[in-house]
């Protein structure tokens, strides 16, 4: 694991936590739905950019 997936990770990780804390909140749902989309690109191009599909 190289130091940018291991971040991209972590903040998709943090966004999905916030977007959970807000839902439980019961924050607008554009909001929710905004951080949901922002974590799971996140955590996608973070898993991407792992070293073991380089195979």
């Amino acid at each position: 694991m190289n130091l940018t997936s291991t971040l991209l990770i972590g903040a998709g990780l943090f966004l999905a936590g916030g977007a959970w804390s807000f839902a439980r909140q019961d924050l607008p749902r554009g909001v929710v739905v905004l951080l949901g989309v922002a974590s799971a690109m996140c955590l996608v191009a973070g898993v991407l950019r792992l070293e073991v599909w380089n195979q």
